[in-house]
């Protein structure tokens, strides 16, 4: 056989050796109708691997689905069902959309009620991507499911481990740190090896037809960017007016829902005390939003909920108690920081930051990694609580 040329073959070779198994063994590859999971899909099918394609329908048609940069609704599912039919792999469309609307959507609204700012990819892959669809993937017969995510998958002391990326700029192992072991097992990341030019390469040099389409941005079901607009039509309350209040106790203003902001904003506040004020809290019970100067943002601790464990302690518990130096991640756009677990008075596992950190907010995820080796998701969770 005549070798592909690279970059095709450099990045089947990448794929193939990511995905570690034989060939003619059925893999089924979660298709957005983006460029990632298209080219994942083609390479694996290079590569040897008996194919199946997957669509999840999550979400109406309406406006979300006809933004530029929306994902796995409208458009999108054409845009996988023509790319599967490029590659010459079999593909299927489910209808995923009330899963979605429970575990997702309405979790989303429910969390901005509270106060909190969540981080809804997060709970789309820990629910219906890596929990329901994965069953559909064993259900067809595969023996590993695969997506376009960037991340690495490294087979550790006998078990498997996540890494982060070859190409630090589209590192998406914040958004993983849910994944639990016994998906981890199963899980594979053709693309995580890959450089996201080596990735749009191989989609121009195979033609496939979304080589040129845009990447997904900001939250997929929301419509324009405009993520008030889902909130106030589930959880009207979330807007009720209240009170801007300084940290001192004084009423500044009003405000229209607490649902409009989120810790550490600036912008919008409507409210000066001759020095920039910043939103340090949100008291949803008592529809307050709490300001202060930049210096209360700073956090020496937070501690975490929903957590999930992949290091090497048994739990993340004992790792708590043992005290582990770890580096910790506190929002996507932020890089770790160093930090220590312990346990709290209550038995809560806290995160102990060797700098405060700023802006800490309840709702967002805390991304823990292996301070030794800085690639590695030791797990994480839910920010439930920080402190100044």
């Amino acid at each position: 056989m005549t070798p592909l040329p690279s970059p095709i073959g450099d990045a089947v070779d990448a794929a193939r050796i990511a995905t570690g198994l034989p060939a003619g063994a059925r893999v089924m590859v979660a298709m957005s109708g983006g460029v990632d999971s298209t080219v994942a899909a083609a390479l694996l099918e290079r590569a040897g691997y008996d194919v199946v394609g997957v669509t999840l329908q999550l979400y109406d048609h309406g406006a979300a689905a006809r933004r530029k940069g929306a994902c796995c609704a409208g458009q999108d599912v054409l845009d996988a069902r023509g790319a599967a039919d490029a590659i010459g792999v079999p593909h299927y469309v489910l209808d995923y959309e009330s899963r979605f609307q429970e575990a997702v959507i309405d979790d989303f609204a429910s969390a901005y009620e509270r106060g909190e700012t969540p981080v809804p990819c997060v709970r789309c892959n820990q629910t219906v991507k890596f929990r329901d669809l994965l069953q559909v993937a064993r259900d067809l017969g595969a023996e590993a499911m695969t997506t376009g995510h960037y991340v690495r998958r490294v087979v550790g002391a006998g078990r498997p481990e996540l890494h982060r990326p070859v190409d630090a700029a589209r590192d998406q192992s914040y958004f993983l740190f849910a994944t639990r072991r016994d998906q981890l097992a199963y899980l594979r990341f053709p693309l995580g090896e890959l450089e996201k030019g080596q990735v749009r390469a191989v989609a121009a040099a195979l033609a496939l037809p979304v080589a040129d389409k845009p990447d997904s941005q900001d939250i997929c079901f929301v419509p324009e960017g405009r993520y008030t607009t889902v909130i106030d039509k589930l959880r009207g309350a979330a807007a009720a007016v209240g009170d801007i209040v300084h940290l001192d106790g004084r009423v500044l203003g009003r405000h229209a829902g607490v649902s409009r902001y989120t810790v550490g904003q600036r912008r919008g506040l409507n409210v000066a005390l001759g020095d920039p004020l910043f939103v340090v809290r949100l008291d949803a019970a008592r529809r307050e939003v709490v300001v202060g100067p930049r210096e209360a943002l700073l956090a020496a601790a937070l501690t975490l909920k929903e957590t999930n464990w992949l290091g090497d302690e048994a739990t993340l518990t004992d790792a708590a108690r043992a005290g582990k130096a770890v580096l910790a991640r506190v929002r996507s756009t932020k890089p770790p920081s160093p930090a220590r677990l312990a346990t709290g008075a209550g038995g809560d596992v806290e995160v102990r930051f060797e700098t405060p950190e700023e802006a800490v907010s309840p709702g967002q995820a805390c991304v823990i990694y292996d301070a030794a080796a800085p690639s590695r998701v030791l797990g994480g969770g839910l920010i439930a609580a920080s402190a100044r």
